[in-house]
């Protein structure tokens, strides 16, 4: 009888790391070949940046590329934006190999709850909402006015919320209405991709039962809204321009773009004291975006609440309870331990990079950017500049932040533990 191969959670946790620091290797080639970056440091670092869709850069004069070199620029973040092994599984069955556990290696979020009974008809089905949502925008980005070279590589990093521009100034140069279709397509991609799909089906009940999907909607009205009323206060903005600027950066933070059209350290520390917070979020799980995931910090919000309610009531039975279904303790055991993780991750980052020459403020909020593949940060690194100024050093290592965060930390990390190099 002829068995079918199939990969374990020990080889697909090692293929899919070993598969993006390889890739990252080979995508810098063209910026290599074609003398627009120097320095393979400078070349692996943009080439994970765009693979991991993390958006920052450490180019200066990014308008003075060649088309060809910006074109693959934002081409990188357009195939990371949904995984490179994902795409393998959706393109390439015929290999032959079960490939469930490396997708949900590499997408946990996305397996979460399946869409089809086989992993390659869900990667299909995910892959054609992505390939419609980014041909919907380059159509709306061309009404505007947007030429079809800047539209393509806007959209490329709008779906797959990277951040890369062809422009030196991201999006600031170009019209209200450019920017306003930039931030509702950002919204969607932040969105987990499986309710895209139950929406094209007619199921709204799951949009309407959605805990992370009203969470994430919340966030971003109450943030935008404060943010806003902060603006027209203190910076004497109409309501257009400061609604506009105030919800485009809260978007683009939360959903981990990282496109910009305004400098938010300008802003008072009222307003870009929300910005740095949503540095601790993140977009929906299922999505293109990263950072904790907003199901996350709604699972441990709802678990502080209910083991204080059975303190307060211990003869009684509470249970946690997402999207109406009772959540078990060892996931929530699990979600607590990845935040935790994170946090800690986050802190021993910030420590080394401040051991290679960076104030703290700037240590602490590249890392925090390159786990969460936002992009631009504070301090040195902030919206309008960008990470040249790192050591090359630090650049390695960001980009090892960068894949780390895209691998959900557990992914990579499991490989440094002893356990896992045992039978």
């Amino acid at each position: 009888m002829h068995l079918k191969p199939s990969l374990g959670l020990k080889e697909s946790y090692l293929t899919v790391t070993f598969a993006w620091f390889v890739i990252s290797a080979f995508s810098s080639l063209p910026y290599l070949f074609t003398q627009s970056i120097h320095g393979f440091e400078n070349a692996f670092f943009e080439s994970v940046s765009g693979l991991t869709t993390t958006g920052a850069s450490i180019l200066n004069d990014i308008e003075s590329l060649p088309k060809s070199v910006l074109y693959w620029r934002s081409l990188t973040h357009w195939i990371g934006g949904m995984g490179i092994i994902v795409l393998v599984v959706a393109i390439l069955p015929m290999l032959r190999v079960g490939g469930y556990n490396l997708f949900k290696s590499e997408a946990t979020g996305i397996s979460y709850e399946k869409l089809t009974p086989r992993t390659a008809n869900t990667a299909k089905r995910l892959w054609g909402i992505y390939v419609g949502l980014t041909f919907l925008q380059v159509i709306f980005l061309l009404l505007g006015d947007m030429n079809f070279f800047d539209s393509l590589c806007h959209s490329f990093g709008t779906i797959a919320t990277g951040g890369f521009s062809p422009k030196n100034d991201s999006i600031a140069g170009y019209s209200p209405y450019i920017q306003y279709i930039i931030m509702i397509f950002m919204l969607l991609a932040g969105i987990n991709f499986t309710l895209h799909y139950f929406t094209l089906k007619g199921e709204f009940r799951k949009l309407i039962h959605n805990d992370e999907l009203k969470t994430y909607l919340a966030i971003i009205i109450a943030a935008g809204a404060i943010i806003t009323i902060v603006l027209i206060r203190h910076l004497n903005l109409g309501f257009e321009e400061a609604f506009r600027k105030a919800f485009f950066q809260v978007i683009s933070i939360i959903t981990t773009t990282g496109y910009i059209t305004d400098d938010y350290l300008l802003w008072p520390t009222r307003g870009w004291i929300f910005i740095f917070l949503l540095f601790f979020v993140g977009a929906s799980v299922g999505s293109t975006g990263g950072g904790i995931k907003v199901i996350r910090l709604v699972v441990a919000f709802k678990s502080f609440y209910v083991n204080f309610l059975r303190i307060l009531h211990p003869n009684s039975v509470f249970v946690l309870r997402v999207n109406g279904e009772v959540v078990d303790d060892e996931k929530v055991s699990n979600i607590l331990g990845f935040i935790v993780l994170y946090f800690v991750t986050a802190i021993i980052g910030t420590i080394i990079m401040i051991f290679l020459g960076l104030d703290a403020l700037t240590a602490f909020t590249s890392v925090l950017s390159s786990m969460g593949a936002i992009g631009p940060a504070f301090g040195d690194v902030g919206p309008v500049s960008n990470f040249s100024v790192i050591p090359d050093i630090g650049k390695y290592f960001l980009s090892f932040l960068m894949i780390l965060g895209r691998l959900e930390l557990t992914t990579v990390f499991v490989l440094f533990t002893t356990n896992f190099w045992k039978d």
